[in-house]
């Protein structure tokens, strides 16, 4: 199978990597303008991983599932799998892991991901659809970690560029502890305002974690441009805003479940934010970026 995949219309040429279906480049044809992060391993050697079947960490890396203990690593192992394309053609892609016996000893569910990648315009989607083939409910997370590249244009600096919400937002922020995990008191951090300054230091103190944000849409801009992007994400509760110490990108990621609560038992099936899924049932969610 081909190591990348290369969609392409009138306006983007997009490339997703087959390994963890992970996408990696978005070019605007008209400006060559490149959006997304050059994957530096002196930072952060990845572009746009999916996190699945976990977001984030869990408490000793082992969650607790009808009194089994089972291991997983942090953001789960679909990052790192090969996906299998199932449908392709100039404009979209579907990609696609199912349950082996290794994925099973780590995560008992019978299921199949597909991750759909589709241009329309100067828009990709990314639609995940999670299907339980099994004969029990089963207990999931999902989340993007797209690391959009900053600054987006050569002669302006990081602090150029700023997130934009379309919503007002009142909310806190919720601080992440050194194994990982979500700490049971949030900090002040939005105070009824719809933007936040982009500087390096935002990010030394790990990844901002928000939860139940009034906001559907998150743009990168700058006044100093016209270019930027935005970021639609309506149905995901949880969102992540991240970089790599010093490094010129930001992640946005929108989450359908988070880590594991510094409060947390370790049980599956209370997990805070965790999905579950009837037997045979399909599930899906969709984020959008718009790139100008």
């Amino acid at each position: 199978m081909a190591a990348h995949i290369t969609l392409e219309n009138d306006i983007l040429i997009v490339k997703v990597n087959a390994k963890g279906a992970e996408l990696f480049s978005i070019v605007n044809k008209q400006t060559g303008l490149e959006y997304m992060w050059n994957a530096d391993p002196a930072f952060w050697a990845k572009t746009s991983p999916i996190l699945f079947p976990i977001v984030g960490t869990l408490w000793d890396d082992t969650f607790l599932y009808k009194n089994r203990e089972y291991k997983l690593s942090r953001h789960g192992f679909a990052r790192d799998a090969e996906f299998e394309v199932t449908e392709s053609s100039n404009a979209n892609v579907v990609f696609s892991i199912a349950a082996t016996e290794e994925s099973l000893k780590k995560y008992p569910f019978d299921f199949q991901l597909k991750v759909k990648y589709e241009l329309e315009g100067n828009s990709l989607s990314v639609m995940y659809i999670v299907h339980n083939r099994g004969l029990e409910k089963m207990y999931f997370s999902i989340g993007g970690h797209p690391a959009f590249k900053v600054p987006l244009m050569d002669g302006t600096n990081y602090e150029d560029y700023y997130l934009l919400f379309n919503k007002v937002e009142d909310t806190p922020r919720w601080p992440i502890s050194s194994n990982g995990l979500i700490e049971s008191t949030p900090v002040s951090f939005m105070k009824n305002v719809d933007n936040i300054q982009l500087t390096k230091g935002l990010f030394y103190n790990d990844a901002i974690v928000l939860k139940h944000l009034r906001s559907d849409c998150i743009s990168v801009r700058s006044d100093a441009h016209v270019h930027g992007l935005d970021f639609h994400f309506e149905g995901f509760p949880f969102f992540g805003i991240w970089a790599a110490k010093n490094a010129d990108f930001v992640c946005l990621e929108p989450w359908c479940g988070i880590a594991d609560s510094v409060n947390h038992d370790k049980e599956l099936t209370t997990k805070e934010g965790i999905e579950n899924l009837s037997a045979h049932e399909i599930w899906s969610r969709v984020w959008k970026v718009t790139l100008y």
